[in-house]
């Protein structure tokens, strides 16, 4: 037997596999992920390896591979954990396991280390003050400035000691040579996390609260270590659910991690569970400097963190002893990653806990139907919080039809009904926040007057728009041509939604001189603290109106705020997606619970075009159970997850032609899949962009009702993508339910 290996993965290029001999007494001991000690180059320098999986055959000359050394006496490393959870990965979505490695060990060179260097005397005061006396006789001024500074500290920083009392290094370095002094080096790690003066408020935790926390720490302390979704209607109190689970497992000396969808959430979110933490909480995201990033990986290493906050990267923490990961707002796509391995970060933390002996909170106030269908199924353990925390009543909702605010002569983006309550809450001095929701802004054709929305005849979703005067649906390949007028009731309003976040500020700023505005999209926060400034200023009431996209409506929590408008609610409702309603439900409920957090009751306005449509209509009335019935329904129907599961294959290539013949070949080849597995084909299809940078791009989709099954079939196909020359000129990507159509 042949293991394959991976060399030192922190400091080197992972871009190559090592084969090793198994010695007879490891054959039964080895398994992916254990860190071994194996000879390597030419002079057969020992050091350390990982094993990721294991081989009969041999690739290269037997009498030349080396054996494996031993496995290493610190036995399975923390980073060991996350290779065998690469593995875990690469298997259930496809792509190499360089890919993967990648992807769970972000921080693969090390950076240089923040040193802090101090002077400590070494004299006691007699011995002290009798040598400062000998410098002065001898004139040694800068060595007697340095004595009689350490006398009176004891000891002292040397940037303070060179930039203040002007004492170079060769003056420090003649005091140790003396055995006055001594220069100590001590690593300070750089944290990102700044400190906060404001003290934790003390919880009293509601009957549903209390009642959550201990059927999971019951359950905890019998060892049954499972996963929990916490629905909780927006004001409900997670967070501080979340904090004390947290406290709980981190009270056994195990370690937990928080993700949240968006960088924009983390300063919030840090802020509180620094007030109950300290500094055992960290946080990771891709806005931290290499060295930030890295000195956050080894603090976790090291134990000197107890808590890491972050976006789906941070799972990957190479915490000792993970006891629990907590994902908030578990609906949010961002938690599917959009690169080879497309893991999603629900399933890969449920797969590390299992592999660690971890529990898995998931949290939302409008779960995605794939865990509360789980959660109905029994795979998942439902907690509800019906409440909100401080008793509040949800915000009141009104609904606008955009099409009688047309036919009443308003052709602003702002109804009436928005307007006047927009200068109420200005007379009274409150907040409020318009939120543009602009996901799939350029996609679905739609008429002003009536409301008509082009859709694709076989598939049920909206047709998208294409920049050749097409109208194309992207799951069967269907078009048609452009209209220039609404097939239903003739107008010549028809066509797409141009308005951005910069043109809605304009027009509050114009209707309302007086109102202080703030604006918050990709634009405004492209600097490193850009989130962090803006949510801040808004919070210190600095500003009366915040206009943003969907990263405004998520997570945040501002007392003053007793208003929410939704412009273009239908955006997202007519994308060309099937989980179009889910997300047009889950982006307007959690809008809406913006609103009336504090002690003031709050309002929230819709605005459609579309108010008969279920996804609006039980948003409205914050009514998750109904949406949900209505949903899986259409689900099933359809055929779509969480009741069957898709895999996209994605194939890309520079000659079309190429491109047009591989994707013919890999479809028959999926045709030759045995009858009892029942896996339907779909396409090939162009993509909502065909072409980007000369690359074409084309889309085949498998569904199946089991997910194994769809895993089986990625196998056969990696093999025979493996086997075959001619789509060495291709990109192939697998994408298991993807949450965005290609």
């Amino acid at each position: 037997m042949f293991a394959n290996i991976i060399i030192d993965i922190t400091h080197e290029k992972l871009d190559k596999i090592f084969q090793y001999r198994i010695p007879l007494e490891l054959e039964n001991v080895l398994s992916p992920g254990m860190e071994v000690v194996v000879p390597f180059g030419k002079g057969n320098r020992l050091t350390k390896g990982y094993v990721i999986g294991f081989s009969e055959a041999c690739d290269y000359d037997p009498s030349k591979i080396k054996a494996i050394q031993e496995i290493s006496r610190e036995g399975i490393a923390i980073e060991g954990k996350l290779v065998a959870l690469a593995a875990w990965m690469k298997n259930h979505y496809g792509g190499t396991m360089i890919q993967a490695l990648k992807t769970v060990l972000p921080i693969r060179r090390q950076e240089k280390e923040k040193v802090k260097k101090k002077i400590r005397l070494l004299l006691d005061e007699r011995e002290g003050r009798k040598k400062l006396e000998f410098y002065l006789e001898k004139n040694q001024r800068a060595r007697a400035r340095l004595l009689a500074a350490l006398l009176d500290a004891g000891e002292l920083d040397y940037e303070l000691v060179n930039r203040k009392l002007n004492i170079t290094l060769s003056v420090v370095r003649a005091l140790e040579d003396q055995g006055v002094a001594v220069l100590e080096s001590e690593r300070v790690y750089r944290n990102p996390v700044k400190e906060c003066g404001q003290p934790q408020k003390q919880i009293i935790f509601t009957e549903e609260q209390r009642y959550a926390v201990e059927q999971f720490w019951e359950d905890y302390q019998k060892g049954r270590h499972g996963t929990y979704l916490i629905h909780g209607v927006t004001g409900s109190g997670k967070t501080e659910v979340y904090m004390e689970m947290i406290r709980r497992v981190v009270g056994t000396g195990r370690q937990a991690i928080v993700l949240i969808p968006e960088i924009a959430l983390t300063f919030q979110t840090v802020m509180r569970f620094y007030r109950t933490f300290g500094d055992r909480v960290s946080i990771m995201n891709s806005r931290l400097s290499a060295g930030e990033r890295y000195d956050q990986m080894m603090r976790a290493k090291e134990g000197k963190v107890d808590v890491m906050i972050g976006p789906r990267s941070a799972l990957f923490t190479p915490f000792p002893d993970l006891g629990l990961v907590v994902i908030d707002e578990e609906h949010e796509n961002t938690y599917k990653s959009e690169q080879a391995p497309r893991y999603h970060a629900r399933e890969t933390a449920i797969a590390r806990a299992k592999m660690e002996r971890s529990s898995v909170v998931l949290g939302s106030a409008t779960p995605s139907l794939e865990a509360m269908y789980r959660a109905k199924e029994g795979a998942y353990r439902l907690l509800e919080l019906k409440m909100r925390s401080g008793q509040q009543e949800l915000a009141r909702v009104h609904t606008v039809d955009m099409r009688a605010e047309m036919k009443n002569g308003n052709r602003s983006i702002l109804s009436t009904k928005l307007t006047e309550l927009m200068a109420d809450r200005l007379e009274k001095g409150e907040q409020m926040m318009l939120f543009l929701n602009r996901r799939g802004y350029a996609g679905f054709v739609s008429c002003r007057e009536c409301g008509y929305v082009a859709k694709c005849p076989h598939c049920d979703v909206s047709l998208s728009s294409h920049r050749n005067g097409k109208l194309i649906c992207h799951y069967c390949g269907y078009e048609e041509e452009k209209y220039s007028s609404c097939p239903e009731c003739g107008s010549r309003h028809i066509g797409e939604f141009r308005a951005g976040t910069q043109q809605i500020e304009d027009i509050v700023k114009q209707q309302f001189p007086r109102a202080r505005v703030l604006r918050m999209d990709m634009d405004t926060t492209r600097e490193k603290d850009g989130h962090e400034k803006i949510l801040a200023a808004f919070a210190n009431e600095q500003a009366d109106v915040l206009v943003g996209t969907q990263m405004i409506v998520k997570g945040h929590d501002f007392p003053n705020v007793t208003l929410i408008g939704v412009l273009a609610a239908d955006m997202s409702l007519y994308t060309d997606d099937y989980r179009a309603g889910e997300r047009t439900f889950q982006l307007l409920t959690q809008a809406a619970g913006r609103a009336g957090r504090g002690k003031k009751k709050g309002e929230a306005v819709i605005q459609t075009y579309s108010p008969e449509h279920y996804a609006i209509v039980t948003a409205a009335a914050q009514d998750y159970e109904a949406f949900y019935q209505e949903e899986i329904r259409y689900r099933e129907l359809m055929g779509y997850p969480p009741l069957e599961n898709l895999l996209a294959v994605l194939v890309s290539c520079k000659d079309e032609a190429h491109l047009e013949t591989g994707c013919r070949y890999l479809k028959e080849y999926a045709l030759r899949v045995p009858k009892e597995e029942k896996v339907e084909l779909i396409g090939p299809a162009s993509p909502g962009i065909g072409k980007i940078n000369d690359i074409y791009r084309k889309v085949l989709y498998l569904k199946a009702k089991r997910y194994d099954t769809l895993v089986k079939m990625k196998n056969r196909l990696e093999q025979y993508i493996e086997i075959n020359d001619g789509f060495n000129t291709m990109r192939i990507q697998f994408d298991f339910n993807p949450m965005q159509v290609f």
